[in-house]
């Protein structure tokens, strides 16, 4: 993770520089090992549609989380899934796929969904044998992409897990940023019908948890006090 400096202004007057912790020390924070990075940039030519690119990066955090609070889930098959889940969308029409996902959507443009799970699949089982990827690994990770959306029960802790992962970005402030111009929606609408969509459908209780605490984070944002301090310069933003 690179440092990124925010101000030059330092109103102590010393450094503190020197009690910085060091990267693995500080709980939460993540990056990328040598096998995701590898099968990340295979994928990513499959992920240039409909900001999936960035969900799977927003998604591939959230599962890193989740495996620190459940470490009986394997992560050598959820973090390959949830990077290659949506891949198949990469072969769906844009503007079908938005239909597929609408909040009124009918079923009319299901078949869209099943095909991006199962294009997905085909993908997957592509890019990890390219990458060296188990043949057993290989199987259960294709088996948990080719249903992830559809499929109203889960397979195991792993396919939990990637499940979670992708609809607890729902409310992640990018969920919410790709919400709004996509439906038509303000930020506050676009809060309120992703954290509906979102909560129920989760099947782990750490899941849940993370789900209430970006709401919460996004209701104090968008409270008529948080607006109040803007409004009056006591916040940045």
């Amino acid at each position: 993770m690179k440092n990124v400096s925010r101000s030059p202004i330092n109103l102590l007057g010393r450094k503190v520089s020197h009690l910085i912790p060091a990267f693995d020390d500080v709980p939460g924070i993540i990056s990328m090992g040598e096998r995701d990075t590898l099968i990340w940039q295979l994928a990513q030519p499959y992920l240039r549609t409909r900001d999936n690119d960035a969900h799977t990066l927003y998604s591939y955090g959230i599962a890193r989380q989740l495996l620190r609070r459940l470490p009986e889930a394997h992560e050598h098959i959820v973090l390959p899934a949830i990077i290659l889940h949506d891949t198949g969308w990469s072969t769906v029409d844009e503007s079908d796929a938005i239909q597929a996902i609408a909040p009124d959507r009918d079923g009319s443009y299901s078949w869209a969904v099943f095909q991006h799970e199962k294009e997905g699949a085909r993908i997957a089982r592509e890019i990890l044998t390219e990458a060296g990827i188990p043949a057993t690994d290989i199987d259960e990770i294709c088996e948990i992409i080719d249903g992830h959306d559809t499929r109203l029960t889960a397979l195991s802790l792993n396919d939990k897990l990637v499940k979670d992962s992708d609809k607890v970005w729902r409310v992640s402030p990018h969920g919410i940023d790709v919400a709004m111009p996509r439906f038509g929606l303000d930020r506050e609408e676009s809060v309120r019908i992703n954290g509906y969509r979102a909560y129920d459908d989760l099947f782990t209780d750490e899941a849940k948890s993370m789900s209430l605490a970006l709401m919460a984070v996004e209701c104090m944002d968008l409270s008529p006090q948080m607006y109040k301090l803007r409004s009056i310069g006591r916040l940045n933003g």
